[in-house]
């Protein structure tokens, strides 16, 4: 694996593996992503390799811009360029019926394409170099944290990469929130740094309520962005109890929180968050990823309040942890219903 600086001389280099067939490894303002080019069946199947992914599961088109839409996509709504125009560049990806020509491989076989483009420099310099999409989910394997830094992809993949544009760390830090747009009323399936109510404003009308837990998609999994730690959901008035119960059982135990005891055991290690949740989202996987470099067994994670981006927080934590949405440990495989990773 070759690691660069995102250099224009390097951002060219990178758009010639990928039209060579090769995988690519960048950075956006969400996650570094895993990325093929689109339009090539081999390359794709790459990336499902390199990650070990189910071969169903759909991948994001990144665009240079919001025009490459009608490339991709058919019968889009005016949601869809209303939503491109507030939050595009950004963490936004939208789910819209595909054109004939999109490969089955990336929309995971289903009739929707899930497409986005990214607010990051690196990213829309290499998609401008490349001049075509890009399908790239997360860089790291299949139902692991997320990469935020190009030293996290070179852990989580190693060679399998052909190439690394290193663009430092990603500065919000938690995968994309994706709209579903196939159908008559918009529907949130992956919360993000792009919230709900965000959503509503742009479109002015209220947002379909129907559960996304057992939508086909990675970021839908029960378990996923997961440490090799056993991650543990406590609320503040928890935390001594769930660290002394683990404790008692000779586990290596952390705490991750913006808030903790006055005392700790002194072998229980704190990864502190930051108090506000935009910085919390930023240092969310860093932690997690720290988690597992100390050596921890358990990691106690207290849960944001469940509001604006807490929501796509408490997600993520939730999915670390291997619970749906009502907090239990969920089994139901998911349904093919239109979704993607990152």
């Amino acid at each position: 694996m070759n690691e660069l600086s995102a250099s224009s001389a390097n951002v060219d280099q990178a758009a010639a593996v990928l039209r060579a067939g090769g995988l690519v490894a960048f950075p956006t303002e969400t996650v570094y992503g895993l990325g093929a080019d689109a339009r090539n069946p081999a390359a794709v199947a790459r990336i499902f390799a390199a990650k070990g992914r189910p071969a169903d599961h759909p991948l994001i088109v990144h665009l240079a811009h919001a025009g490459q839409l009608t490339a991709w996509a058919r019968d889009i709504p005016d949601a869809a360029w209303r939503l491109a125009e507030a939050f595009w560049p950004g963490p936004l990806t939208l789910v819209l019926p595909r054109l004939p020509d999109v490969l089955d491989a990336v929309t995971g076989g289903l009739d929707t394409v899930a497409l986005r483009v990214p607010d990051h420099p690196v990213a829309l310099a290499l998609l401008a170099a490349f001049g075509d999409g890009i399908a790239a989910p997360s860089a790291n394997r299949y139902g692991c944290v997320s990469p935020t830094s190009a030293q996290d992809v070179h852990e989580e993949l190693g060679n399998r990469v052909d190439l690394v544009l290193d663009g430092g760390r990603c500065p919000i830090g938690i995968e994309s929130t994706i709209v579903d747009l196939s159908s008559t009323k918009a529907r949130i399936l992956r919360p993000g740094n792009v919230t709900e109510s965000a959503v509503r404003r742009v479109l002015g009308e209220p947002l379909a309520t129907e559960s996304n837990r057992f939508v086909r998609s990675p970021g839908n999994k029960p378990s996923h962005y997961a440490p090799r730690a056993r991650v543990v959901l406590a609320a503040p008035e928890e935390v001594e109890l769930r660290i002394g119960e683990w404790h008692k059982r000779g586990q290596r135990v952390g705490l991750l929180a913006s808030h903790w005891p006055t005392t700790l055991p002194d072998n229980v290690t704190l990864l502190p968050l930051p108090e506000s949740v935009q910085k919390q989202a930023h240092e969310l996987y860093h932690c997690l990823r720290q988690a597992d470099h100390l050596g921890l067994e358990v990691l106690v994670a207290v849960m944001p309040p469940d509001v604006g981006l807490g929501h796509a927080l408490r997600d993520r934590l939730r999915r670390a942890a291997g619970l749906g949405d009502n907090g239990e440990p969920a089994q139901v495989q998911p349904q093919p219903l239109p979704g993607v990773e990152p």
